[in-house]
């Protein structure tokens, strides 16, 4: 499919799991992977395309795999959003590095590392052409950072969600374990919920459905596919 000679969204939200700073590692930031998320990031943004960002946490702590071992859930939910700040921050200096004028914006109040979450001022950001990094999700517990995505793409008035993984879309079963498995190119939401698919919670999905957010869900790992997301390639699956 060739794509269209301007973006085809004004402003777009990426959600990007903290697994996806990982790389080959087994915990942590890889370098490498924040550089290149970061340099595709610069090239939308160089093409006019405002652009929220908003990261997870369990590169570094998961709450709900801790909750399940006998931490109290809030607890747990509360230091899997200060990861998601740490993992922000870490995507800050690799956009500064590509010369991207970052603001990392957090839910929970940490004055001398990030700006307080004010939806007015967020948009001023992305109005004048800067970059926001979400971190500490929606700031409650029990609540994942894909809900804590829909919640502040509808908040910034996003035209899309730009759902990053590390495979290309939506299948009816994991491609890893069953070779015939079908890639879905389009997807209603309703059908989305139906099936149980595990790509996205039902929180957020349903969220979306509610206010017509659509969902690109797409392979991050390739180089430029986030400027072929941005131009309305074929590249995954888009929710709607």
């Amino acid at each position: 499919m060739t794509a269209p000679r301007s973006p085809a969204y004004k402003r777009v939200l990426l959600k990007l799991s903290g697994e996806a700073l990982m790389g080959d590692q087994g915990y942590g930031i890889d370098p490498a992977v924040a550089s290149q998320i970061a340099r595709d990031v610069a090239e939308i943004q160089g093409m006019g395309v405002e652009t929220a960002i908003v990261i997870g946490g369990g590169n570094i702590f998961r709450g709900v795999a801790a909750s399940a071992r006998g931490m109290d859930r809030a607890t747990a939910d509360y230091m899997g959003m200060l990861a998601t700040i740490i993992n922000a921050l870490a995507l800050q200096d690799a956009l500064e590095q590509q010369d991207v004028v970052t603001r990392v914006v957090t839910a929970i109040e940490m004055r001398a590392v990030a700006e307080p979450f004010i939806r007015r001022r967020a948009i001023r950001h992305l109005e004048k052409r800067r970059v926001v990094v979400f971190g500490g999700g929606t700031g409650n517990p029990y609540f994942s950072t894909d809900t804590a995505a829909a919640l502040r793409a509808m908040e910034i008035k996003a035209d899309v969600i730009l759902k990053a993984t590390k495979v290309d879309g939506i299948y009816d079963a994991d491609p890893k374990l069953n070779a015939g498995a079908k890639r879905f190119s389009e997807l209603a939401y309703n059908e989305f919920l139906r099936q149980g698919l595990k790509v996205m919670d039902a929180t957020a999905v349903t969220l979306c459905m509610e206010n017509s957010l659509p969902i690109m869900v797409f392979n991050m790992t390739e180089a430029g596919n986030i400027r072929r997301a941005v131009f309305g390639e074929a590249i995954g699956t888009l929710v709607h």
